[in-house]
């Protein structure tokens, strides 16, 4: 069994609850979507066996808060993932898994193996593509077993429709998740500071803890 792996390498946490945490990053090849926001474009890849991953991973000799498995979207591997977790896990590194929060049915083969999930919150106005909602009520059952939080991209076309199907999602599935706003980077400041605010005063109003964190890796100029 081998797994696509884009890069291996350890930095510090660029957005999240788990801002500014050291981590060391697995970044899986290939992703199922294609959300017109993103900003991980990757053109090549190595191939490794889970225990091979494993002793590279081993060699950082640092201390970290966990390994984050990122992409791509690492549960399109989901059997190599697995059993990297595994060995991961046994020799008690945090498992931390940042993911587009769609692919349910692989999340439930692994989640024992998990400590932390980060999921997407796909807003079809954000991302242009369509909407993802049972997908994401059925992976947020599940990831619900773990620690786990939300991250939604919000950009200029963003509506507040879709933000609102959004939260009556995590109030009816895991009403204790907090929900993360990301301001698209590309966007002019100004008017995504006022969105953002706007953004935030509507889920209070519906009850769901939120907190607005740009990606802070980008200002600072780390991977």
């Amino acid at each position: 069994m081998k797994g696509k792996i884009a890069e291996v390498f350890d930095s510090v946490q660029g957005e999240g609850l788990y801002l500014g945490e050291k981590q060391i990053f697995v970044r899986f090849y290939g992703c199922n979507l294609g959300c017109r926001f993103c900003d991980t474009k990757l053109q090549s890849f190595m191939e490794y066996e889970p225990e091979e991953l494993f002793q590279e991973l081993k060699l950082y000799r640092d201390k970290y808060h966990s390994i984050s498995f990122t992409g791509g979207e690492p549960l399109l591997q989901k059997d190599f993932l697995k059993e990297l977790l595994k060995l991961t896990h046994k020799d008690n590194f945090k498992n931390y898994l940042e993911t587009n929060g769609v692919l349910y049915e692989e999340l439930k083969d692994i989640i024992e193996h998990l400590d932390f999930v980060a999921m997407d919150l796909k807003l079809p106005s954000s991302t242009g593509l369509g909407g993802f909602w049972e997908e994401h009520r059925l992976f947020l059952k599940i990831a619900a077993q773990r620690e786990v939080f939300l991250k939604t991209v919000v950009c200029k076309d963003t509506t507040e429709d879709d933000l609102r199907e959004g939260l009556r999602l995590i109030r009816e599935t895991a009403q204790q998740a907090i929900l993360i706003l990301q301001p698209d980077s590309n966007e002019d400041r100004a008017h995504m500071r006022n969105k953002i605010e706007n953004f935030k005063a509507l889920c209070r109003r519906e009850r769901v803890t939120v907190c607005a964190i740009d990606q802070i890796h980008k200002a600072i100029g780390v991977k």
